[in-house]
């Protein structure tokens, strides 16, 4: 989960054209300054786009903090054949 934590820290930042932002595991999306659940969407499609994933809407509505966001792309990246 560690790993994919630095990429979305740059999704985030770049979509919210803050450089300086920090994010942790625990990091709630709804306490990101600014932040709106088509501000999660537009990061979802990055993220999806990034390693090549797709996930279904229920999984986006069930999001709540960056930890989980990470655990879905490691869960999703599992069942990806090399």
């Amino acid at each position: 989960m560690g790993a994919y934590l630095p990429v979305i820290r740059s999704i985030i930042r770049d979509h919210l054209h803050d450089a300086a932002i920090e994010v942790a595991p625990e990091t709630r999306f709804e306490d990101l300054f600014g932040w709106d659940s088509m501000d999660l969407v537009s990061v979802v499609v990055e993220v999806e786009c990034h390693f090549d994933l797709q996930f279904e809407l229920h999984e986006i509505d069930r999001l709540e903090t960056i930890g989980e966001l990470a655990h879905m792309i490691d869960s999703k990246r599992t069942l990806v054949p090399a």
